[in-house]
């Protein structure tokens, strides 16, 4: 292969439709440079408080990202090869050119995918890579890497003004202290990086590990955690926490979407028996269905958006998971029921003015069915971005397809990028914007929209929604506590 320049096509993604294209490129052209609103992501806080540069491009693109890992896996590649840790301390390969040697050499595994599409914009847009990845170019293109991120412009904070980025959330564990938030808002930063609060460690309680956690909840609020009420007083102390230092939302990834309540004393019991060490699986199950119950009657209160993203089976290989440990590609979709699963959340807060619940899911069966339904009566609920699997051009499309109908566009929440990568955020959002464009100018084309309609629908949904869907919690009065699905119902 030869030294071919490597650039970026302006129309890609957008309609191949010869009559539908131009109005895309136009309705694109008013969102390109609209500024980034990232607020669903895994990116480390600490990433952007310490402002360190990269370490290096395997580093930094290819061991985090759990999308790249897992084709390679497929395709024979074994986790030591791409320096993924074991946790036994056993050696992996530690040489990032060797690791980045490999990823290139594989680069056609990702043809058509849409790591290749994040991929390529982060290589040729950001990192200013002119030759196409091939085993004969890695080393080249590795070099060239290195040199940009010994550039002072290329650091995390540099990089994030350069996205445009307007704020970002991270994800962070129920008991974290928030340190590097801390830094941040001494540093001025405290309004554009924000934390989220992720309780699902505390909720799971015959997860390993489980009473460890509990016992870091007792550090973190200066008291005892030893039953249900102490647990759910910590968690309500916590997220109190969260909304001061700038949190906007929580994030809840169970299994199934399960939300029907509990009596208070069966849950007193689960979590006896889970402090004993002696809850059985039916009972944990219950109880953290019961809990997301409990999220959503909490939400009432202090106004934070809980997102729900249910339905993916993690760590689904064991043995993967005892070597490696979590997030290494092994989380697996199943079929997800949302409509029972949510009635006595929706029975109790559907409607209550101070709940926002947003609803992702994996399984794409369900957003005609049930999720664009529920989104286009209930006042609480919209709907999160296609997101994990189905953030591909195909699966946007699909989506929009299926859930405008009835839920129309102004139910939904706008884009969430679910990345660990932080460099590849402009590119999802990029993408996003061109499949909105090209789905809002099939609308113009078949007469259905008007022009100016669809770019003012471009720019609520690359913008203004979601600013708006995940605007800062405002206090107000308090729910009452604990279990109070009757005084719910009533307040509805």
């Amino acid at each position: 292969m030869g030294h071919d320049a490597w650039t970026l096509h302006p129309d890609r993604a957008l309609p191949s439709d010869a009559s539908v294209r131009p109005i895309a490129r136009e309705i694109l052209e008013r969102t390109r440079s609209l500024p980034i609103v990232s607020m669903h992501g895994h990116v480390d806080a600490g990433l952007l408080a310490r402002d360190e540069a990269f370490p290096d491009p395997s580093t930094l693109l290819v061991v985090p990202d759990h999308y790249l890992v897992r084709m390679l896996v497929s395709q024979g590649v074994p986790h030591d090869a791409l320096g993924v840790p074991r946790r036994d301390g056993r050696p992996v390969e530690t040489d990032p050119r060797a690791i980045w040697r490999t990823f290139a050499a594989h680069w056609h595994l990702f043809r058509g995918t849409p790591t290749r599409y994040w991929m390529e914009h982060v290589l040729v847009d950001v990192l200013g890579v002119s030759e196409r990845l091939s085993a004969e170019s890695a080393d080249r293109v590795y070099d060239h890497i290195v040199e940009r991120l010994a550039d002072p412009a290329y650091r995390p904070r540099a990089l994030f003004e350069r996205f445009g980025i307007e704020i970002l959330a991270t994800t962070d564990p129920a008991t974290s202290a928030l340190p590097d938030h801390a830094l941040l808002a001494e540093d001025g930063w405290g309004e554009r990086v924000v934390p989220t609060f992720r309780p699902d460690a505390l909720l799971h309680v015959d997860r390993p590990g489980w009473r460890d956690d509990v016992a870091l909840l007792s550090r973190v609020t200066g008291t005892t955690v030893d039953g249900y009420r102490s647990l759910v007083a910590a968690l309500e102390e916590r997220r109190w926490a969260f909304v001061e230092a700038g949190a906007r939302a929580t994030d809840h990834g169970h299994l199934s979407a399960d939300a029907t309540p509990l009596e208070e004393s069966v849950a007193e019991r689960i979590v006896a028996d889970a402090l004993r060490g002696t809850v059985s699986r039916e009972d944990a199950a219950a109880f953290s269905g019961h809990m997301l119950f409990e999220m959503a009657r909490m939400s009432t209160q202090d106004g934070l958006v809980m997102q729900l993203h249910p339905g993916v089976l993690r760590d689904h290989d064991p043995a993967v998971l005892a070597a490696r440990g979590p997030d290494v590609g092994y989380d697996i979709p199943l079929p997800t029921e949302y409509v029972r699963a949510l009635r006595p959340v929706l029975e109790a807060f559907g409607h209550h003015p101070r709940l926002r619940l947003y609803l992702f899911t994996v399984d794409e069966d369900v957003f005609s069915r049930e999720l664009a339904p529920l989104a286009g009566v209930y006042p609480a609920v919209r709907l999160g971005a296609p997101w994990w699997f189905l953030d591909t051009p195909d699966g946007m499309r699909r989506y929009r397809e299926a859930v405008t109908d009835t839920a129309g566009f102004y139910n939904t929440t706008g884009f969430v990028d679910d990345t660990r990568a932080f460099c590849s955020i402009p590119a999802r959002h990029d993408l996003a914007r061109r499949i909105d464009a090209g789905f809002l100018a099939r609308l113009v084309a078949e007469h259905r929209l008007d022009l100016d309609e669809a770019v003012e629908t471009a720019v609520d949904l690359a913008y203004r929604i979601p600013r708006e869907a995940y605007a800062a919690p405002q206090r107000g009065n308090a729910f009452p506590s604990a279990t109070a699905t009757t005084a719910a119902k009533e307040h509805v």
